[in-house]
């Protein structure tokens, strides 16, 4: 017999108890060989090759939930940075390769398209720079279309130019969208150190040392990490962590399972899994409650950072064990709309700005999905941005910021943006302003251990 009776019946609990499941099958394609000097003619080539490659994607999809009986929630695609494609283009507005992209990921029944996006980590191009002032009312008009701009990384230091101009480009996406609390800035990812290969939006896209095309896969389970610590409430850490590892590695491998059959029915590679514990506003699929598991009174107390250290390497562990190809981020998301438990900690005052910070020196990606006041300045989002990348680029991570600056709210108030984007408590920012410091300019230099060759 190939497996138990309770083999079985932990499986199944996985998915139907605890929330386990394939969080996004994600088809990158790579559309360099779209460019030409006609707008026009780019965007035909671009809607003809992914109706041609990513055609059977959500059919496929929905084949693999019902003969496996595994959830598959979203199904997506990521392209090339369009900031690279359309740069021979006679366009000086990108906001028609955004449509083109939206219009195709409604024919091909798919939630999300990433990938218009830009890589200024070293300075701007003229195409970064049609495509940076043409995020706002690209992210108005469309519906499923999710932008990045990678602004940092540990080799090259900090683009402090690019850093002030996303504060003001996050500004005015959530003015283009103040009728839906900002939402346009949910669909708005700030990096450092992007990788080129992460199935999860707002910031996947198919980076130029990517092949033709390729499956990614991301996997999530907090609920099932939550379930396996609750039979442990009076062990060591050391007892723990090996839970965690051990729970980390069969979800990977159901994750692999899926992620193989999917590339070889779509007839393209297999690229990476991507096992993040990403959570969902739903009760019982939460980070933070994980957290509280380990012992914490509340998520945001001290003794967070440790814990989601902890729980960010061991997840790491279990996955790399489980699979040859794992990539993307791999590790905790701790958005706070995204996560019941975050939000509920935020609103009971547990957590803040500066506690979000500090944990995202350990977690998988930055501040994410956090609802700003209404009023706080382009300079004062630019100054945070700045932080996060300085994380990511002195630790050699990759870090993020997702904040949306809810217009007409004021901290303590709710921002609500639907679906799994749920819902957030407005967070107040600190009063002294940065504009002097984000108005320099210029670049912040590479750290010391970014020259290691």
């Amino acid at each position: 017999m190939l497996f138990t009776p309770f083999e079985i019946k932990e499986t199944v609990d996985m998915f139907l108890r605890y929330k386990l499941d394939i969080r996004a099958i994600t088809l990158g394609v790579s559309l360099l060989d779209c460019a030409s000097a006609s707008g026009v003619e780019t965007r035909r080539k671009i809607r003809d090759k992914l109706l041609r490659i990513a055609g059977p994607l959500a059919r496929v999809g929905r084949d693999i939930e019902v003969e496996y009986g595994i959830p598959i929630i979203n199904k997506r695609v990521s392209v090339t940075p369009i900031a690279l494609v359309a740069a021979s283009s006679d366009d000086e507005d990108y906001t028609p390769f955004a449509r083109t992209l939206d219009d195709v990921a409604e024919e091909l029944g798919i939630d999300f398209v990433g990938g218009f996006s830009a890589l200024v980590q070293k300075g701007f191009s003229a195409g970064d720079r049609r495509l940076t002032d043409s995020i706002p009312e690209a992210l108005a008009v469309t519906g499923r279309v999710c932008a990045s701009v990678n602004v940092a990384s540990t080799k090259s230091g900090i683009n402090m130019d690019a850093v002030r101009h996303m504060g003001e480009i996050i500004k005015a996406s959530a003015e283009k969208t103040a009728a839906q609390d900002g939402l346009g800035c949910a669909k708005l990812v700030v990096f450092c150190n992007a990788p080129e290969d992460n199935p999860f939006m707002a910031g996947a896209f198919h980076g130029p040392g990517e092949g033709e095309s390729c499956l990614n896969v991301g996997v999530s389970g907090p609920g099932v990490i939550k379930a396996a610590l609750e039979n442990l409430r009076e062990a060591s850490f050391d007892e723990l962590a090996d839970a965690i590892k051990k729970t980390a590695f069969k979800i990977t491998r159901m994750g692999q399972l899926v992620g193989m059959e999917a590339a070889r029915r779509l007839g393209v590679p297999f690229g990476i899994l991507d096992l993040s514990l990403a959570p969902t506003p739903e009760v019982g699929d939460s980070v933070a409650r994980i957290l509280e598991e380990m012992g914490l009174e509340t998520a945001g107390t001290h003794g967070t950072t440790a814990a989601l250290a902890m729980l960010t390497d061991m997840v790491k562990k279990g996955g790399v064990m489980a699979s040859t190809h794992v990539g993307g981020f791999s590790g905790a998301f701790i958005p706070v709309s995204e996560d019941e438990g975050m939000a509920a900690a935020v609103r009971s005052g547990s957590i803040g700005l500066d506690k979000l910070e500090a944990m995202t020196s350990v977690c998988s990606v930055g501040l994410d999905m956090i609802a700003l006041p209404g009023d706080t300045s382009a300079a004062t989002i630019a100054a945070i941005i700045a932080d996060e990348m300085a994380i990511g680029m002195v630790n050699n991570k990759t870090t993020a910021v997702r904040v949306i600056p809810v217009p007409g709210k004021k901290a303590g108030d709710w921002a609500e943006f639907g679906g799994l984007l749920g819902g957030a408590p407005v967070i107040g920012v600190k009063g002294p302003g940065s504009a002097a410091f984000i108005n320099r300019g210029g670049r912040i230099p590479a750290p010391i251990h970014s020259f290691r060759n």
